[in-house]
């Protein structure tokens, strides 16, 4: 049931969220010599205004495909490790999502890598006169047909150091938000203050781990057209920070952070309402009480999806 509710909240989110997470990537590994967008918002504008607004959906087939497999194995993870480790608390909490993380890592690599490279394709353009690549898929092929598996898994790494601790801070955030705001369900604001626990988790997410998604994001656009900028992880946060000093390491946070809050409200409030219905409905089955609190440590939690 967490994997099923996992999928829907992940469709959720990515609708909501993609055109943010364009216009990210692309103040991300713009050249600072040469820049295109002075900011968040003259991104957002330039995109729409050259590329039409469908360009602010660029890549959007790989999270589609890959975010709903993701969202199911993150949320399905996270609550088999946390009955694993058999109490609900805030350090389990982390450990459950650390664990999520670092499993959904190789989905989320690849699926990021195809994003990535296709949001970056013709850029600046309504029509693409020239496309490298026809869809997500299309590029992955492309790629690994040029550099094998090593070149799908460009960023796995960064991608590992980003996820892992990421998701632990992300449930524990939610966890205690919870707990403290006493989401009941015959809360007549359960669905607000669920909406706001899961926003607030999400920046504070992105927030502990920001810089290293920066670098993974250059890692992965490098290479495009057969030149390579970086040898590696380290040569690529030298040249950041030899360029365009301390700052580099927030380019994009703007938008990422206007993306996090509705993307993971939306996400969370539809995994923790599926989770009540399908756990209510089961236990009217059986002919038991349906749970009265998200915080029973034996009954179905909100903040322990």
């Amino acid at each position: 049931m967490d994997f099923l509710a996992g999928c829907i909240g992940g469709a959720a989110g990515v609708l909501v969220g993609h055109p943010f997470d364009t216009v990210k990537v692309r103040l991300q590994v713009q050249s600072v010599d040469k820049p295109l967008y002075r900011g968040t918002f003259h991104c957002f504008q330039s995109i729409a205004r050259q590329e039409s607004m469908f360009g602010l959906y660029k890549g959007i087939g790989s999270p589609m495909m890959g975010l709903t497999f993701i969202n199911a194995i993150v949320f399905g993870v996270q609550g088999h490790t946390l009955r694993f480790l058999g109490q609900d608390t805030p350090s389990n909490q982390f450990l459950a999502g650390a664990a999520a993380g670092t499993i959904q890592c190789v989905i989320c690599c690849p699926m990021e890598l195809a994003k990535t490279r296709m949001q970056m394709q013709g850029t600046g353009e309504k029509k693409s006169k020239r496309k490298l690549y026809k869809n997500s898929l299309d590029c992955l092929l492309r790629i690994y047909n040029r550099e094998g598996v090593r070149g799908i898994n460009r960023g796995m790494v960064t991608t590992l150091i980003r996820e892992t601790p990421g998701f632990g801070v992300y449930f524990l955030t939610y966890d205690v938000l919870t707990r403290s705001l006493g989401c009941e369900p015959d809360d007549p604001y359960m669905i607000p203050k669920l909406l706001f626990a899961g926003g607030m988790s999400g920046i504070a997410s992105w927030l502990s781990t920001y810089p290293v998604d920066v670098i993974k994001s250059r890692l992965q656009a490098d290479g495009v057209g057969g030149v390579y900028q970086y040898s590696g992880i380290a040569d690529c946060v030298r040249q950041s920070m030899q360029k365009e000093g301390w700052r580099v390491f927030t380019r994009g946070l703007t938008s990422t952070l206007l993306r996090a809050f509705p993307v993971n409200a939306a996400t969370f409030a539809t995994v923790t309402l599926f989770l009540l219905y399908m756990r209510e409905d089961e236990a009217g089955k059986d002919c038991e009480p349906a749970p009265r609190s998200l915080q029973q440590p034996q009954q179905p939690q909100a903040s322990s999806l």
